[in-house]
């Protein structure tokens, strides 16, 4: 739901934020009256006795006129601050530039501004990113200050998305920006991770929202939103897991392996052994995936189908939780960019006093500063959009243009 700044009046009128309907029953500059929430243009009417210049209105006109209407009405207006931005959108009369078009959406108002405002946020996580470090002191070198073993960079990027937006396409634009080394560290849920294996072994198809699920249900089909996957992946995908979960279990009683939940998907992406796979990339790029909760959904089905036939799989949490941790800690600089809200966003958000923010959901950006999760001197951004939409043009606006600056031996088989 795309959410512009404007809220329905109980008589279903449409009402700007931020001003009650007393003080819009009157328009001294002829801009029209509001009865009941809805908007009349009366366009004769003029601003008769109303100095412009100071506000102020001759005593003539302005006698016999209630008080709370001189206060409330013919309120002089304050200057505006000098980096404000008049308020301008793409003229189609230049003809079709996209990228034009996007770079407009900062002046357009409402969320297309929001988007605007985390487009530059973006760029200065990646300026950032791209700044000499100079001389490092030794210490900071130091294995343990840097568990990913990546090299270092002006700012980490944090990418945490929710398991839906792998299920859609924006799987393809996720393992673009991890392809090429674009960012740093990623955390999603179960689903998120399991979701893209399945997709390298049988499609997700494009269903519909309407269809229901009692039917749906008899034909063995699952549905999210609009999208749909067949039983049969997850019979794929099983059959597929459980001869590298007995490796995994043989190799932590054999070679004393403490499997962590991010081991044990750079173990998958590796098996998956498929350039489509998000998290093929990751463990080529040497890109931690964090998952907490990695065994809710079908990865923890087939994780307690496994106990019964070979227990003993044992997954720390803890070591992932200081992995994640010690990123944020030791990094120069920070930077999250957020798909969706709940786990993936906190766990992020807990690990780091955040420097730039390109995208937020759920709670309100200042409520984590509250908690300290966000530094008080940054500029969070919250885009209320569909990260269908949103995210491919926010990367498009941001990462790509760039891309040759992220270069690396690692892209390419």
């Amino acid at each position: 739901m795309l959410h512009c700044g404007r809220m329905e009046s109980q008589n279903g009128g449409i009402q700007p934020y931020g001003h009650s309907a007393r003080q819009r029953m009157r328009d001294p500059c002829g801009a029209g009256t509001e009865q009941n929430g809805g908007a009349q243009l009366s366009g004769s009417a003029t601003c008769t006795g109303l100095n412009r210049d100071t506000g102020h209105g001759s005593a003539e006109a302005m006698e016999g006129l209630p008080a709370v209407a001189l206060t409330a009405v013919l309120k002089p207006s304050e200057a505006l601050p000098p980096e404000s931005l008049p308020v301008r959108g793409y003229d189609f009369d230049h003809g079709l530039d996209h990228h034009a078009l996007l770079r407009s959406f900062l002046t357009t108002g409402f969320q297309a501004t929001s988007f605007g405002q985390a487009v530059r946020e973006i760029h200065r996580m990646i300026d950032a990113k791209l700044e000499p470090l100079g001389e490092v002191a030794e210490e900071e070198n130091h294995a343990d200050l840097n568990p990913c073993q990546r090299p270092p960079t002006g700012c980490t990027i944090f990418l945490g998305y929710t398991s839906n937006l792998i299920s859609s396409g924006i799987r393809e634009t996720i393992r673009y920006l991890v392809q090429h080394n674009m960012v740093d560290v990623l955390v999603t849920t179960a689903g998120g991770v399991e979701e893209d294996l399945i997709k390298c072994l049988a499609p997700t198809y494009i269903g519909d929202f309407s269809l229901r699920g009692k039917e749906l249900r008899q034909s063995g089909i699952n549905r999210i939103g609009n999208l749909l996957v067949p039983n049969d992946n997850y019979c794929k995908f099983e059959d597929w897991l459980m001869p590298i979960l007995d490796q995994m279990v043989a190799e932590q009683d054999t070679e004393s392996i403490k499997w962590t939940p991010s081991k044990m998907i750079a173990r998958l992406g590796k098996e998956i052994n498929n350039p489509e796979s998000v998290y093929y990339w990751a463990q080529k790029n040497n890109i931690p995936v964090l998952s907490p909760a990695l065994t809710d959904g079908s990865l923890g089905d087939m994780i307690f189908f496994h106990s019964y036939k070979k227990p003993g799989l044992v997954l720390d949490i803890v070591e992932d939780l200081r992995l994640i941790n010690t990123q944020a800690m030791f990094a120069k600089k920070t930077g999250m960019i957020i798909l969706g809200g709940g786990l993936v966003k906190h766990h992020i958000a807990n690990a780091n006093l955040m420097e730039f923010d390109g995208s937020d959901s759920g709670a309100r950006p200042d409520e984590a500063v509250s908690w300290g999760k966000i530094r008080t001197d940054a500029k969070p951004v919250k885009v209320y959009a569909d990260a269908s939409l949103v995210f491919p043009l926010l990367v498009a606006e941001t990462f790509v243009p760039r891309a040759s600056t992220f270069t690396s031996d690692k892209q390419h088989d």
